[in-house]
């Protein structure tokens, strides 16, 4: 009932200001606020108030704030009535007290007709803006009331739309209008001797207000840069640096961040303890998806009669399987050494890097100096504290790759993108995968269809699934390893395994090279704290890609490098806020899934209002002839309009499907220019196409069709 009465209290609040506004100026009554009225009546207000100053008081009082509220032109001629009628002091206490009250009215009635119905229309267009209001919201209103030259009534109702809170906005405005407020009482004190109101504020006091406007922006910028030195207290900064940049880390937000550093011809340092491409191209992405392929190539031959042929025969040796990965990491390997990195005027260094302080870094017992040091130090496989692990011994996604045999009977824990990949792979290839989720379902950050087409494949594929299970302590009996642990119903599960790979996310690497000892705060997710523009406590220190967060994928540790670096080397002169509205991921299962911007799950989460466009690669031509017709693409739209919020799609090719939206919602390109869009028959590209073409149909313009229908009729006539 109460969700129903709000539009109802909302239409009735508006025909209330519109009753109001209609009736002041059909009656005429801003007549009472001229410029003329207010000398011609000056000596009969004097003379009302001498009679009976407490009422005439709180009557002015009272107007003020109706004025005020209903944003009626005449603010300024009460201002300077009250001058006039009361003096500089009690009409200066009057006038701010009833302008900050009628301006915060105003201000609620905005939030409460408006600000829900903006935020859900423009929410995508307004998050920076009000996270910054969130954050400095007091700080902008109280710039924009030192200047008259700005509106005030349009102040207050735009205010309203923004997150800022009533009482900040109370407080900032009764302190920010003072200064304007006390020039209009004290020209009303002095009204005789005024020609127009235009004249109270002449060419050099409004400059002079604006300079006082832009004066809190000078201020902070001091106080920033006088915080900002107060850091390096303690330390000597050198005269001059050996370096413009030093990277720790040589994995994709490293080799990124030294690689830009170079191509603008600065002086960089690249260090790097273990092996050149870090994670992604030792332990993760690449050997990763290697074996993805062997297996799918495998589950392909299993599927002989689907394509036609009687049977097939595929004899493998897991070793060979285990060499074709490490065959395909040396084959892109090239691309990250040092030798090409060197090549393109990058130092590269090995050992261990120790910060020693905001200018120096220590590697090998040798001391280098240096303007900027980007941390790129990656993350490492989340080890839960479970009893009785470390004394059986198990593989995380760092240590997998060195099996020489394919275990029988494999235990996974986790269900999120790591753990599905490889539960699938290594059920193609031959284990009995025991997946173990304490979730209720797999990947839950999808939405639960999603989450479904994943789960029956599994199924299908003989994975074991173990949803709402809690690992509980691992026991080992002789050459018996196993798990216990519980089921949503409290009961004790005995889970018998040969090897269990420890898939639980990943962890960022902060120990060890001289954060603890600068006092570089971290997040409570355990990564580096940085700001907007991946600046940490100092700020010539910045940091990127897994250890910064907040996304722990390749692709965003290099997009972070460019503005970790930009900002690093161009810092003083330009520099810019991290963007992250356009974040596509995939998740390598057969069926692939993939993503970027909001999906259902989300939208409901932060309320945002949305369409669906849904198309089924059951019905495409090249899915039906590729024997691959599952899946589907899910668009989600701004109600009534082509623009794209978000999209998910899952089956075959979905990492590469994806692009084109990513390249749409990036460039501000809605579906009827991907329907306009030719795309080459037969691909799977199509789908995209197909999908748009949805959206349309459900927004056919149904008036329109029908006087054409009429026009039709009447030419065959």
């Amino acid at each position: 009932m109460a969700d129903k009465k709000l539009p109802l209290l909302k239409i009735a609040l508006l025909m209330i200001i519109l009753v109001v506004i209609i009736t002041i100026f059909s009656f005429d009554l801003t007549h009472f606020l001229s410029f003329s009225y207010l000398k011609e009546n000056q000596a009969h207000f004097n003379t009302y108030y001498q009679d009976n100053p407490l009422l005439i008081s709180l009557s002015f009082f009272i107007v003020y704030i109706i004025s005020v509220a209903f944003s009626i032109p005449g603010a300024t001629l009460l201002t300077l009535a009250g001058g006039t009628i009361f003096g500089f002091f009690w009409g200066l206490i009057l006038i701010s007290f009833a302008s900050t009250i009628g301006a915060t009215l105003a201000f609620l009635v905005s939030r409460f007709i408006l600000r829900d119905s903006i935020q859900q229309r423009f929410g995508a267009h307004l998050e920076r803006i009000n996270q910054g209001i969130e954050k400095e919201g007091a700080f902008y209103l109280f710039t924009l009331r030192l200047v008259p030259a700005f509106p005030f009534f349009i102040i207050n109702l735009i205010m309203g739309l923004t997150p800022i809170k009533t009482w900040t906005f109370y407080w900032v405005s009764q302190l920010g209008m003072l200064a304007g407020t006390a020039v209009y009482v004290n020209a009303g004190t002095q009204l005789g001797q005024l020609e127009s109101a235009s004249g109270i504020l002449s060419l050099p006091m409004i400059i002079s207000f604006s300079l006082l406007g832009i004066f809190p922006f000078i201020a902070k910028k001091i106080i920033s840069s006088i915080q900002s030195n107060q850091v390096y207290e303690g330390f000597a900064k050198p005269k001059t640096f050996d370096r413009n940049l030093i990277v720790i880390g040589a994995g994709a937000g490293g080799l990124v961040s030294s690689y830009i550093a170079a191509a603008v011809k600065a002086k960089v340092t690249l260090i790097e303890k273990h092996k050149m491409g870090g994670d992604c191209l030792n332990t993760g992405c690449v050997p990763s998806k290697a074996l993805i392929r062997s297996a799918k190539f495998k589950a392909h031959t299993e599927r002989a009669t689907d394509f036609g042929f009687n049977t097939t025969n595929t004899d493998f040796d897991f070793q060979n399987i285990m060499h074709r990965v490490k065959r395909i990491i040396s084959r892109v390997e090239p691309h990250d050494s040092v030798e090409r990195y060197t090549s393109l005027g990058v130092e590269c260094l090995q050992g261990e890097a120790h910060i020693s302080s905001p200018f120096s870094v220590n590697i090998n017992g040798k001391e280098l100096t240096t303007k900027n040091i980007i941390i790129a130090t990656g993350a490492r496989p989340f080890i839960p504290p479970i009893e009785g692990l470390n004394d059986i011994g198990y593989l995380s996604s760092d240590t997998l790759w060195d099996l020489k045999q394919l275990p029988k009977h494999l235990l996974i824990l986790g269900g999120g993108p790591i753990g599905c990949e490889l539960a699938q792979s290594f059920a193609r290839l031959g284990s009995q995968v025991i997946l173990v989720e304490r979730n209720s379902r797999i990947m839950k950050r999808e939405d639960p269809e999603v989450s479904d087409n994943v789960q029956q494949r599994f199924i299908q594929e003989g994975v074991d699934l173990r949803l709402e299970h809690q690992a509980q302590r691992f026991e080992q009996n002789n050459n018996a390893k196993m798990l216990i642990c519980s089921n949503k119903q409290g009961e004790e599960i005995i889970i018998h395994f040969d090897e269990v790979l420890i898939a639980l996310g990943r962890k960022a690497n902060t120990k060890g090279f001289g954060l603890e000892a600068l006092g570089i705060p971290l997040t409570r997710s355990g990564t580096i704290e940085v700001n907007e523009y991946l600046q940490t406590k100092y700020p010539n220190i910045y940091a990127c890609g897994d250890v910064a967060g907040p996304y722990q994928f390749t692709h965003t540790a290099a997009h972070q490098a460019w503005y970790a670096s930009v900002n690093s080397l161009f810092r003083g002169f330009k520099k810019f806020k991290a963007d992250y509205s356009v974040i596509p991921w995939a998740t390598f299962t057969d069926p692939e899934v993939a993503r970027v911007g909001l999906n259902e799950l989300e939208a409901k989460e932060q309320g945002i209002a949305y369409e669906i466009s849904q198309f089924n690669l059951d019905d495409l031509d090249r899915a039906i002839a590729d024997e691959e017709a599952h899946g589907f693409i899910k668009v989600l739209t701004v109600p009534d309009k082509d623009k794209i919020l978000g999209v998910t799609i899952v089956g075959e090719h979905a990492g590469d499907l994806i692009a084109e939206y990513v390249l749409a919602m990036r460039q501000g390109l809605g579906l009827n220019k991907i329907l306009s869009t030719i795309h080459i028959y037969p691909t799977l590209a199509e789908a995209n196409k197909y999908v748009a073409g949805q959206w349309k149909q459900a927004h056919k313009p149904e008036k329109i069709l029908s006087w054409l229908e009429k026009f039709h009729q009447w030419q065959r006539n």
